[in-house]
């Protein structure tokens, strides 16, 4: 028997696109002699479709796109996920297509409703095992979320399955292909039974799907591994229901998955939303020369705009590093200099601030001169703003609304400082295309004299250690100073983190690489007296 998985790059929405990709996977499935195709989870309409699922039209748009892709498929047999409705519940299904009929649906039983995941609030669980067969295998049919507990699999483990089949609208982040070996060997293991896991691929707003599809045999043994962050049409042999070794993708580097996460969420967001490429403020500085290198690779260089807006307080090296990376990847590269806008507003001002002190006030006018350049520059042409704040300054408010947190698309939202540096160094191990003056200076926002980041932030080594600790892992006041944190750093770090949940809630979407990033995983309020909570809870 030959399974063909088929590693999707859903569209959500599409629904006349999608069962094109799926109808056209089926055909090169089957001319390869496969006889079951796996589609991913939502594969008919996308995951996830999120407050479409409460549109009734948007329901009955699937149900009748699904019976026009049963007609359409050949002679084979493929399971194809999408959101199915009985009277008043919807459920997350699975339908397996043959011959032209839908011949059997299964109901996802266990639905998330933590981090990015609300699928509670969308559908019912289901309560059933689906087990049918095929080439006289007993197939059993999961969803995601189901594989992460025990009793689906045993399920239908009982009700004779001799292979499982998992779909998925998993998304990426650093810890999850890890994550999913152990607990699909374990499902594997403690049932005795094959396992096909397959993913879907491509970026949804702030997710991306990695892909990354594989096949467990029954003592947990990796089979078969797909690529990762690209489709992927793979034919899977089996002895009756026993997997054979086949094509196992090589473990790409920490920094190469962060690195294809970004390019494709970028690429996908652009592409799919119908952008003709993307602008961006060049500043000469670390961030947005990672920002643009990733453009490049995503999109190509004929759909990136780069601007380069100098201060008085903007270092040459700095102008000239920004035309040497402009010129070495082969943008479009102009620059316009702020002093006579910056002064402009200074004198409009003038009779408000009096002889008021040079303040963070001066500042945050620079970077809103530069994010209303930007964005004018956008609605002449069209292109969407891509906007190059990390995950460390997002945290702790060093970032200036509707300044540099001005556009559409904020593609390193969730990369803290010290990762963007090894982002940066693992781009120019492929080619050079970052001079290494911009790597190796040290860090500044160059809206005042003399200005370096540390004069205002712990160092990043420290202050990305603590972001991690209050953000991603929750870990109270004290958990991180028992982890050897100096306390002033510690109180200074969550009295902005805490401080700055305004600004964040006004920041564009970007792709989420962490386990918890500054989007659906992370629901603060903002108006709160955190700074009392804490004092009552520092032993």
């Amino acid at each position: 028997m030959k399974i063909a998985i088929a590693q999707m790059n859903c569209i959500v929405g599409d629904l006349a696109g999608n069962a094109k990709k799926i109808v056209t996977n089926a055909i090169l499935a089957k001319a390869q002699g496969a006889t079951l195709m796996v589609t991913p989870e939502l594969s008919l309409c996308g995951y996830s479709p999120e407050d479409l699922l409460l549109r009734p039209d948007f329901l009955l748009a699937c149900e009748v796109a699904l019976l026009a892709l049963a007609k359409q498929l050949p002679d084979i047999a493929v399971i194809v996920g999408h959101p199915h409705q009985e009277g008043e519940q919807c459920f997350n299904a699975a339908s397996v297509l043959e011959g032209g009929n839908i011949i059997a649906t299964y109901h996802k039983q266990e639905l998330p409703n933590y981090g990015v995941f609300d699928e509670a609030r969308y559908f019912e669980p289901g309560s059933d095992a689906l087990v049918f067969n095929h080439g006289g295998v007993k197939v059993g049919v999961l969803i995601c979320a189901d594989v992460w507990e025990p009793k689906p699999a045993l399920l239908a483990k009982m009700a004779g399955a001799e292979l499982l089949i998992a779909m998925n609208g998993s998304p990426y982040h650093m810890k999850k292909q890890s994550a999913r070996f152990e607990v699909l060997k374990q499902r594997a293991v403690e049932n005795n039974l094959p396992i096909v896991y397959v993913n879907m691929v491509g970026g949804q707003d702030e997710l991306v799907f990695d892909g990354a599809s594989f096949v467990l045999n029954a003592q947990g043994d990796l089979m078969c591994e797909l690529p990762a962050f690209e489709p992927q049409l793979e034919i899977v042999h089996f002895e009756h229901a026993q997997p054979a070794y086949g094509k196992i993708t090589p473990n790409l580097s920490l920094e190469a998955t962060v690195y294809h996460a970004l390019k494709l969420g970028l690429a996908d967001y652009v592409n799919k939303n119908g952008f003709p490429g993307v602008v961006i403020g060049l500043s000469g500085g670390v961030d947005s020369a990672l920002t643009l290198a990733l453009a490049v690779d995503a999109i190509g260089a004929d759909k990136v705009h780069a601007v380069m807006m100098p201060s008085e307080f903007t270092a040459d090296i700095s102008v000239n590093d920004a035309r040497e990376m402009a010129e070495i990847v082969g943008i479009e590269y102009s620059e316009i200099a702020i002093k006579p806008l910056y002064e402009a507003y200074l004198t409009a001002l003038s009779p408000q601030f009096g002889d008021m002190p040079f303040d963070a006030t001066e500042e945050n006018l620079q970077a809103r001169i530069r994010g209303m350049l930007l964005m004018a520059i956008s609605n002449k042409f069209g292109s969407i703003v891509v906007t190059t704040g990390n995950k460390s300054e997002m945290a702790v408010g060093y970032c200036t609304l509707y300044g540099d947190m001005a556009g559409g698309f904020a593609l390193l939202k969730d990369v803290p400082k010290t990762l963007v540096y090894q982002l940066c160094a693992y781009r120019n191990q492929l080619s050079r295309v970052i001079p290494e003056r911009i790597i190796t200076r040290p860090p500044s926002a160059e809206l005042r004299a003399n200005q370096v980041d540390q004069d205002s932030l712990p160092p990043y080594d420290v202050l990305d250690a603590i972001i991690e600790a209050y953000v991603e892992d929750d870990l109270s006041r004290t958990g991180i100073v028992a982890l050897g944190y100096p306390i002033e750093d510690i109180n200074r770090v969550i009295a902005m983190i805490d401080r700055n949940e305004y600004k964040r809630r006004q920041s564009p979407v970007g792709v989420r690489i962490t386990d918890k990033g500054f989007g659906k995983d992370r629901r603060y309020p903002i108006t709160a007296k955190l700074s009392e909570y804490w004092k009552t809870r520092l032993n």
